[in-house]
């Protein structure tokens, strides 16, 4: 995962549609005596499924000193088991018609494969099987290991956005390990050793600490009966989650420079820590989210028709809001300065337009325009099997649960423009924030 700037505005769309994923399908719950979480999305539009195990664990829950070990394991995942072919798992896959991959997030891991539904029993067991007998050797390490830290290069090392957004993130979290890069220090990726994924693997990865997800065209009984003969003999782990470290007070505003001769365009960038989502008051979640699209998103919003339509500011501004996060999260603004403006006009203009918003609520108009966005891209996304999928899997391995899912359509439709000012008097907290500039020149 990356946070350049363009990947800042690619997460921003995500995390809207993300958060609005069709919550009308018929959604049945199991769980396993193992303990395994089991939920079934029945859509019959197509005779196809989408097949996921997500695991309680992500880049937030490695040990320090490993970072990227989750990411890591993720990429040995597909090397085979004892019943499986060193590197046959995906072409197995592929060889049936279906295509599979993986990701990993700070708070969770994924694997999912896509394939006809008369093939479901076909990769349940597969993925089942590399759930507790995954085989890994030296010589696979050492490959995979290559592999990463290419991908470290391409995706960040040669990328002055990526660097600068990991440098930001890291002077947000003062103690919380969210500030670790989900791909992992390179110096210490460098490192990541065959003893170091096995155990990540022996600790994390067992049927009580997985959610599968099942949608397409099938009943839940048969799903039930499959996850029974498959992943139902699985040992559970009987281990409760490590604590995370958790952010003390935050009392000081910081601030970042950064010079790279590859710097492109100069802009400015603000992040706030802030609540996530929480089951115990949605509302929160929802008011900034509502903020973040009234500031930030399209055309109509008031940074657009402010600092790009009206002063010719800037040629590109927004805001984001990560909702879904198992702890606290952040909640951005940028700017990116016009020719000829410079970035204490730009950094000047944000800090009046969010100084407005918190002493002035937004217009009724306006909040109903993003609620018409918001339901709009709700609509669009009953399209997207494997999208309804993700979004149920990523709730509950954060935490959370179908009816947190369902419900929160409602809980945005019911936010006013009242508590979307609140929101940004009581969470744009500049002693709690942190504000980067990126510019173009030698490395300071």
């Amino acid at each position: 995962m990356i946070y350049s700037l363009r990947a800042a505005l690619g997460l921003a769309m995500l995390m809207v549609l993300g958060t609005i994923a069709r919550a009308d399908a018929p959604v049945t719950t199991y769980k396993l005596d193992n303990g395994m979480d089991v939920v079934v999305i029945e859509d019959n539009r197509a005779p196809v499924v989408t097949h996921m195990v997500w695991y309680r664990v992500g880049a937030a829950d490695e040990t320090p000193g490993v970072s990227g070990i989750a990411h890591f394991l993720e990429h040995l995942m597909f090397k085979g088991t004892d019943e499986i072919p060193d590197g046959a798992f995906s072409k197995i896959i592929a060889a049936n018609g279906g295509r599979d991959n993986a990701f990993t997030s700070w708070d969770y891991t994924g694997y999912f494969q896509r394939i006809a539904a008369d093939r479901l029993e076909l990769v349940m067991k597969m993925e089942a099987d590399r759930m507790v007998d995954v085989v890994i050797t030296e010589d696979h390490v050492r490959a995979e290991r290559d592999v990463i830290l290419e991908e470290r290069n391409s995706r960040t090392d040669n990328d002055p956005g990526a660097l600068f957004s990991e440098q930001v993130s890291a002077a947000l979290y003062m103690n919380h390990p969210y500030g670790r890069p989900i791909i992992g220090w390179r110096h210490e990726m460098e490192e990541l050793s065959l003893e170091d994924a096995l155990a990540f693997y022996e600790r994390y990865y067992a049927p009580d600490n997985a959610i599968l997800v099942v949608a397409g065209d099938v009943t839940p009984e048969e799903v039930l009966r499959l996850a029974r003969i498959h992943y139902g003999p699985l040992e559970p782990s009987g281990r409760p989650a490590d604590p995370r470290p958790q952010e003390p007070p935050q009392l000081a505003e910081r601030r970042i420079e950064m010079h790279d001769p590859r710097v492109r365009q100069d802009y400015v960038m603000r992040r706030y820590l802030v609540p996530a989502y929480s089951s115990e008051a949605p509302e929160t979640a929802a008011s900034l989210l509502i903020l973040s699209e009234v500031l930030g998103s399209g055309l109509g919003s008031r940074f657009s028709q402010a600092l790009e339509l009206g002063q010719k500011l800037t040629i590109q501004s927004g805001t984001w809001y990560r909702p879904r996060a198992r702890d606290l999260t952040e909640f951005g603004v940028y700017g990116v300065p016009a020719p000829g403006r410079t970035l204490d006009e730009v950094e000047e203009a944000i800090d009046g337009l969010l100084a407005e918003i918190a002493e002035t609520p937004p217009t009724l108009e306006e909040v109903d325009r993003v609620k018409r966005v918001l339901r709009a891209s709700r609509v669009f996304a009953q399209d997207s099997q494997s999208r309804v999928a993700r979004q149920y899997g990523a709730a509950l391995a954060m935490g959370f649960s179908v009816e947190d899912v369902q419900s929160w359509p409602d809980v945005v439709e019911a936010v006013t423009p009242e508590d979307v000012r609140r929101a940004a008097e009581v969470y744009l907290d500049r002693r709690k924030s942190v504000t980067g500039r990126l510019m173009r020149g030698e490395e300071s």
